[in-house]
């Protein structure tokens, strides 16, 4: 009968097959990670402009690796090399002493990540339910989340949880020590609060339940791998641990909660007033992603629990292993580290961290299983038809192939598939203009293009919106002084003031908008509401006093288009002094 060859070929174990019938639904798997991949680096490389939005933070300094005589004694380049994870930077250095540039290594690094992310992800499901079509599903949705999220096109040290925490999962399943070992070390050097919840993993695996109670495992293996992971946590954690940064230490609860920031509807808002969104959807805060159900067919994990309790309905469940419990540790490890975090407010960074990637894993999981139980169950039932063509059979077909349909045709449902985040310069002039000034300059802008020069023109900012990331106190009441003073110096009737300005910080060039010098253009422009001196420069503008450098708008210009104005502070100070 048809449907009994469809039931066979969809739900056959793997230990009632033959090998090749893994190797086909993890070519499969593998070729639609590529796929992704090869629709992510297209966008990547549409232009000649383009850089994903978090790499203009994470990469830009990585430059250095190729000219050593960029960004010198850049205080914001210093500070974002200063926290780079060591496997994170030292991989990009690698490749940049081989010849790949870090802008042309960030995009497509995504593939391989992505390539070895499918790889574990259909393993380690094989591990817990031996069908090789639920390893299939499990990576497709698990591809398609990374996809519609960026973390893995950002190719920043969060984009590699993905293959190496998998990885720490799947040997530890297999019971692999070494290897074991090996993901738990590179957990640390890529993104280390990871580790923290790999040890936890391994804590939890002490603990067995016998007897409706709960009791110490008997399993000397689980002690093994305890005793050796926690020791490989410890040893790469306390270089962390030990290190006394000049840009450190991070803002207390109490110190945070003062400033603006992270308010709640600001760019980095953390303290939100309803409990709700604290605790369990809020970003950095809260325990639940909001894109935990991305893509919506990740909801089917919602139903895994039913099907568990109805599992006489679903018979395929008693393949389900007893490594399933890894998923509930998981969890635990994960849950106990969200509250730690919470306790130490941004000493172990931001707490929803913790939750989000193990929760997309779960519910990763989660739906492959459950999805496979429904076909499965609904396969069975029809197998008792008489023909092939009666109501059951063509059921039991409709409702597979709308599975199907759903779970491979989602991306092209998508109004825009992959969502990566990519970010493109639409300023080349600019670009190359400042690409041909002496390496050492350094610009002074509070414009939003000022986010994209570091990256696309490789020379140094004063600051810059997307650089403003208030967790670190060395760092951050710094960046505020010099924000405030840019502030303070573009808005200034007094020619003094700017000159000063000038001369602290070396300023080379200004950019400015061409509307910046306007009372509307300092009201509107959310980002420097929260700074001291932002309220100077209103009253200053309301009061009809005009800004030193509008007179300089015209006379000291060096590049201007129809948004733009750059101006050089040698004539700027020549004119304020005359």
């Amino acid at each position: 009968m048809l449907i009994a060859k469809l039931h066979k070929f969809l739900t056959t174990t793997v230990d009632r097959k033959s090998r090749s019938h893994t190797i086909f639904w993890l070519t499969l798997s593998l070729t639609f990670a590529a796929i992704y991949a090869i629709l992510g680096m297209k966008q990547a490389f549409s232009g000649q402009y383009i850089v994903q939005d978090d790499a203009r933070q994470h990469v830009f300094w990585m430059m250095r690796f190729v000219d050593r005589e960029l960004f010198p004694k850049d205080f914001i380049a210093n500070y974002y090399q200063s926290i780079a994870p060591a496997g994170y930077s030292t991989l990009y250095k690698i490749a940049a002493t081989i010849g790949i540039h870090p802008l042309l290594f960030h995009k497509i690094l995504p593939l391989f990540l992505g390539l070895i992310s499918t790889y574990y992800c259909f393993g380690i499901c094989l591990e817990i339910f031996p069908v090789p079509m639920t390893g299939f599903i499990a990576s497709l949705l698990l591809n398609q989340h990374m996809w519609m999220t960026d973390d893995l096109a950002s190719a920043t040290a969060r984009a590699f949880i993905y293959p190496i925490f998998l990885a720490f999962l799947y040997y530890l399943l297999r019971r692999s020590l070494l290897p074991c070992l090996s993901a738990i070390a590179l957990i640390g050097l890529f993104y280390p609060p990871y580790a923290l919840v790999a040890a936890g993993v391994l804590i939890l695996r002490l603990l067995d339940w016998e007897n409706g109670r709960l009791c110490l495992s008997r399993d000397r293996t689980n002690y093994l791998f305890c005793s050796a992971g926690l020791g490989v946590v410890f040893l790469v954690m306390l270089p962390y641990a030990l290190d006394k940064s000049e840009f450190g230490p991070t803002y207390t609860a109490a110190e945070a909660k003062k400033m603006g920031e992270f308010a709640a509807g600001r760019r980095n808002a953390f303290f939100r007033p309803n409990p709700i969104d604290y605790w369990l959807t809020g970003r950095g805060s809260g325990m639940f992603p909001k894109s935990l159900f991305t893509p919506v067919t990740h909801c089917a994990a919602l139903l895994f629990p039913l099907l568990l309790v109805w599992r006489s309905t679903f018979p395929l469940a008693k393949q389900i292993q007893s490594s399933i419990w890894l998923l509930l540790q998981l969890f635990l490890a994960s849950l106990a580290m969200f509250i730690a975090a919470h306790a130490t407010i941004f000493k172990l960074y931001q707490p929803g961290r913790y939750t989000a990637y193990s929760l997309r894993f779960i519910v990763v999981f989660c739906s492959a299983i459950a999805l496979t139980l429904i076909i499965d169950a609904v396969c069975l039932w029809a197998s008792t038809a008489q023909r092939n063509w009666d109501f059951k059979s063509i059921f039991a077909i409709i409702t597979t192939a709308i599975i199907a349909v759903v779970v491979v045709l989602y991306p092209s449902l998508v109004e825009k598939f992959p969502t990566v985040g990519y970010v493109e310069g639409t300023r080349p002039e600019l670009y190359k203009f400042f690409q041909q000034q002496p390496k050492d300059i350094l610009i002074a802008s509070i414009a939003p293009e000022a986010d994209n020069l570091p990256t696309f023109s490789q020379r140094s900012v004063l600051v810059g919106r997307e650089y403003a990331v208030p967790y670190h106190k060395g760092y951050y009441s710094r960046f505020r002084e010099r924000v405030s003073d840019l502030i303070r110096a573009q808005y200034t009737p007094d020619r003094a003031v700017l000159q000063n300005f000038i001369k602290t910080y070396g300023v080379d060039f200004w950019m400015l908008d061409r509307n910046a010098l306007t009372l509307q253009y300092v009201e509107d422009y959310g980002w420097i509401d929260d700074f001291d001196s932002t309220p100077e420069a209103i009253a200053s503008l309301q009061q009809g006093k005009i800004p030193v450098l509008a007179q300089a708008m015209t006379s000291c210009a060096v590049f201007q288009n129809k948004n733009l104005v750059v101006l050089e502070t040698s004539c700027i100070e020549k004119l304020a002094g005359s």
